[in-house]
């Protein structure tokens, strides 16, 4: 049988990949293989931090092209990436305004305005997602203050991934798992609600129909004029780790780890009650049916911006140093909102210290170790909160993504949780948007198969806790 060759388009917050698979179906085998990698960034204009859409278009087509100079015959292509952000389009196809980075301080103070105006637990109903400052809700909240002339010249708002498609296929589609990221989706319809589009002011029409993820939407044709199909597949890069992850059993929760720590379980219902609301739970789209209980967690943000700012090359060397320094001596709520984008990581999160406890972290390994216990401690607390909202014991995370190549942290979480842990697979979000476009193409089953296909072609490290 002809092995069939998927491209895994997936972008990151902070770094893109164009990633080849290749899928030997007679015994079941499965690569990937990274063609092209390429930093990412928000950049500044004026006062806001925006992404640069056409930047990011031409990293892509560069990778795509590198696959064909090979002449290897591509099957499909699928994108994957971060929630939240949007594009605004004309009547031509052509970008309205700046597309913002969610870390943009323009939605600062706007959540808090529109849980005045409409009710906390209205909108937590209505949508069951997670309050958090930058969702599409609150920016586009923001817009209609800053922008309102925008109103007439848009025609079509759609996510990140939704727009590179179109660039590629000259086709819309507004993917179900990304759009549910926005806070706009009714979580028991599955559509937009329009209640909140009205409170907006912003027209119905530009937000089309949503597609579950799976069709496909469009052909990219290649410089040699072949039409290669793409596939919308689950955009929302944590959407597509969990297709990835090892999970067997409702017992098992998993940790996307990465710039964000995404941290939940599966479920065929949403959790909208109180106790959900209390811990600002979100219930994002899925496939197949499922729901995505889950929680952001600032994640590896906080160590990947002090090693940044303090010119850390040597990472290992660093989280060495921190596993030496004594264990819980600061303790910070890596959610707050002052880390979201500092000045400085580094002075910010001695302030919150020194608020905390009257004196700060003088070394880095001291600030490292800070960071590292700190997201242990939270990943501990929603654990507990996903089994009492669930009422389901959990006795296995399985984390995914890069932070599980983080060995320290994993042990700190198997220890700190009192859970076995499983790392691996570390490139979960390309493995998800390429399983998911063999489903799809009909030559896997489905998502439980995937699972134990990637399992069986990739390793997992195992962590047991120890008494702390």
């Amino acid at each position: 049988m002809v092995d069939k060759y998927i491209v895994a388009i997936d972008l990151g917050a902070s770094s893109g990949r164009v990633m080849l698979s290749c899928y030997q179906q007679k015994n079941q085998k499965i690569t990937l293989e990274e063609i092209h990698r390429f930093s990412n960034g928000f950049k500044e204009i004026g006062n806001n931090f925006c992404w640069d859409l056409f930047y990011l278009e031409q990293q892509i087509l560069i990778g795509l092209n590198k696959i064909i100079q090979q002449n290897i015959k591509i099957d499909s292509i699928g994108i994957d990436t971060w929630g939240v952000d949007y594009v605004l389009l004309d009547k031509n196809g052509q970008v309205v305004g700046s597309t913002y980075s969610y870390r943009d301080h323009r939605t600062d103070n706007v959540m808090s305005l529109v849980q005045s105006d409409l009710g906390i637990e209205t909108i937590y109903q209505k949508t069951g997602i997670q309050f958090l400052t930058f969702n599409t809700l609150y920016q586009l909240k923001a817009m209609m203050i800053e922008h309102p002339a925008w109103l007439s010249q848009v025609t079509d708002l759609v996510m990140i991934p939704d727009y590179l498609i179109y660039r590629l296929t000259g086709q819309l589609n507004r993917e179900y798992t990304n759009a549910t990221t926005t806070q706009l989706v009714n979580v028991a319809t599955q559509d937009w609600d329009d209640d909140l589009l009205n409170y907006l002011g912003v027209p119905r029409k530009w937000f089309g129909e949503i597609s579950q993820p799976g069709n496909q939407v469009g052909t990219w044709q290649t410089p040699k004029g072949d039409q290669i199909p793409v596939i919308a597949i689950a955009s929302h890069d944590t959407a597509s780790a969990v297709i990835a992850a090892p999970i067997t059993d409702q017992n098992s929760a998993y940790l996307c780890s990465g710039t964000w720590s995404l941290m939940g379980v599966e479920s065929k219902q949403p959790f909208t009650g109180q106790q959900a609301l209390n811990a600002n739970i979100t219930n994002e789209g899925g496939v197949d049916g499922h729901y995505r209980v889950l929680k952001n967690i600032m994640g590896l943000w906080l160590f990947q911006r002090i090693c940044a700012e303090n010119e850390i090359k040597d990472i290992s060397s660093i989280i060495q140093l921190a596993e030496q320094e004594p264990p819980f001596a600061y303790i910070i709520n890596p959610n707050d909102s002052r880390f979201l984008n500092p000045q400085s990581m580094t002075e910010t999160v001695k302030q919150v210290c020194l608020e905390t406890y009257g004196h700060a972290p003088e070394r880095l390994s001291q600030l490292v170790r800070c960071v590292f216990d700190s997201l242990a401690h939270l990943y501990r607390d929603v654990i507990r909160e996903l089994a009492m909202i669930t009422n389901e014991k959990i006795n296995t995370l399985h984390i995914v993504g890069g932070g599980c190549q983080n060995t320290f942290l994993n042990q700190l979480c198997a220890d700190f949780c009192q859970l076995n842990v499983t790392a691996g697979p570390i490139e979960s979000s390309a493995l998800g948007n390429v399983g998911y476009q063999l489903i799809s193409l009909g030559y896997i089953k489905n998502v439980k198969t995937l699972r134990q296909i990637i399992a069986q072609n990739f390793d997992t490290k195992y962590y047991y806790p120890n008494n702390i």
